[in-house]
């Protein structure tokens, strides 16, 4: 099949992303171009989530508890959001590039460009659950968030093996790979954001 038969929208994946039994037999079946699925769907996606962490922070200010919301200021929001859109960005393309790495040692595919539409079919449920960003309360982000990633962690196991054309117990191995990594990436991310915070580097908050 074409690359070009693979619709490459964000409305596309999210269907895919309900449907994962026909998901990993659409990307098997497909070798989409790195350059369409970057300016496609990772670079819009990726715009998603920091956008309304924007507005919910500038709107009503982040609640870490039961105390009086912490504002930022529109410069310190919009570093946050550049950030945020960077990582984003980031973890993408790396967990992609990671994934083709992989591959010869599991016996998938190697094309980037399918592993890349992968990682965002995986990633579709949280970039959806970043609307509770518009409700900037630890707690309630925490409750939409769970679940998102945990039918992410159900998108890898179930579809990783029919879309990178491996078996399903190398497929089990690779996905559980990639999750390691996913958590020493976001731990890492995590430590570097403190620290530059501690430093000094970073926004300040306001009440």
């Amino acid at each position: 099949m074409h690359a070009r038969l693979l619709v490459l929208t964000p409305w596309h994946f999210v269907r895919l992303m309900i449907r994962p039994s026909d998901a990993g037999a659409c990307l098997a079946s497909a070798a989409p171009e790195t350059s369409a699925v970057l300016l496609r769907l990772v670079i819009p996606l990726s715009l998603v989530p920091p956008l309304l962490a924007y507005i919910g922070g500038a709107v009503f200010g982040w609640h870490l508890g039961g105390g009086t919301p912490l504002y930022i200021s529109p410069a310190g929001l919009t570093l946050i959001s550049l950030g945020y859109f960077v990582a984003l960005i980031t973890g993408f393309l790396s967990t992609a590039a990671v994934a083709s790495w992989m591959a010869d040692t599991y016996g998938a595919k190697r094309e980037y460009g399918t592993h890349l539409a992968f990682v965002v079919l995986v990633g579709m449920p949280v970039i959806l659950a970043s609307v509770g960003h518009l409700a900037p309360h630890a707690f309630v982000n925490m409750i939409v968030l769970i679940p998102a990633l945990i039918w992410s962690l159900y998108l890898l196991y179930r579809c990783l093996p029919a879309a990178l054309g491996t078996s399903p117990e190398r497929g089990m191995l690779m996905a559980s790979s990639l999750v390691a990594y996913l958590l020493v990436a976001g731990v890492s991310l995590l430590g570097i954001t403190v620290v530059l915070w501690t430093g000094g580097i970073g926004p300040t908050l306001g009440v």
